[in-house]
């Protein structure tokens, strides 16, 4: 898979060939032809300190810290499609994508039944408030499997980082 490059390093290999030209004016040229200007990637915080304590729950080893969240998009109709992706925070695998016009907490049951038969129960599992995760019948069902769920701060997504990394480059793909 090639690396995506920067305007920065398109600029340089044009004025090498002999373009008088800066980073703006191609990007603006880019964007005129339909093509997709990478995003300035943001400075990345810690999610650990220097200390050894944690802001959150660092994944140990394969099974030890799941995540998952719903991805929202439309179809070129603009009828909305929902994504429902599952990963393994230690691993980075992507362990399931469901997609449908509506999945709710009863899709969200059957794919950790079939996960936990196929890949083995894990430790926790991290995902967002949204009604699908926090509905009783899935916290329930967690806790008799023996799962303990880890919910992040509303409004917090970089405390799922990965999912939420995994689903930007997702959308970026599509």
């Amino acid at each position: 898979m090639a690396r995506k490059m920067h305007s920065s390093e398109r600029t340089w290999l044009l004025r090498r060939e002999g373009w008088p030209v800066n980073h703006k004016r191609v990007e603006r040229i880019w964007r005129e032809e339909g093509l997709k200007v990478p995003k300035k990637q943001p400075k990345r915080g810690r999610l650990w300190l220097n200390d050894g304590s944690c802001i959150r729950l660092r994944p140990e080893r394969r099974d030890h810290v799941w995540s998952y969240d719903f991805v929202q998009c439309r179809t070129h109709d603009g009828r909305p499609v929902r994504l429902l992706t599952l990963m393994d925070e230690y691993t980075r695998e992507c362990l399931s994508i469901d997609v449908g016009r509506r999945l709710n907490s009863e899709d969200v049951l059957c794919r950790l039944a079939e996960l936990f038969v196929r890949c083995g129960v894990p430790d926790h599992i991290r995902s967002d408030n949204g009604p699908e995760y926090t509905a009783t019948a899935v916290r329930r069902w967690l806790r008799r499997v023996g799962v303990n769920t880890l919910f992040i701060e509303p409004g917090s997504p970089w405390e799922n980082g990965y999912i939420e990394s995994f689903n930007g480059k997702l959308r970026d793909g599509c």
